[in-house]
């Protein structure tokens, strides 16, 4: 009989299949980036008086997507259009 022929584990190869497929330090977190344009978003929308804070917050919100936008992250626009 033909023995079953196995490759052989080397320290080279038995942590291949391990590493993860996408490098996670090229995307930084989403709470870590944009820290002053969510700061004036959210102050504006909490101390605002306006009768619509969203209408009235427009730009801070705006501001805010694109910067995210700009690292990759995609905030989903909330219009009740």
């Amino acid at each position: 009989m033909d023995a079953i022929q196995r490759p052989t584990a080397t320290s080279g190869n038995m942590a291949a299949d391990l590493k993860p497929t996408t490098n996670a330090t090229e995307k930084p977190k989403p709470c870590c980036v944009c820290k002053e344009e969510k700061a004036a978003r959210d102050e504006c929308m909490l101390f605002s008086t306006a009768a619509n804070p969203q209408e009235a917050c427009q730009d801070m919100v705006s501001k805010y997507r694109s910067c995210m936008a700009g690292f990759g992250f995609n905030i989903p626009s909330t219009d009740a259009s």
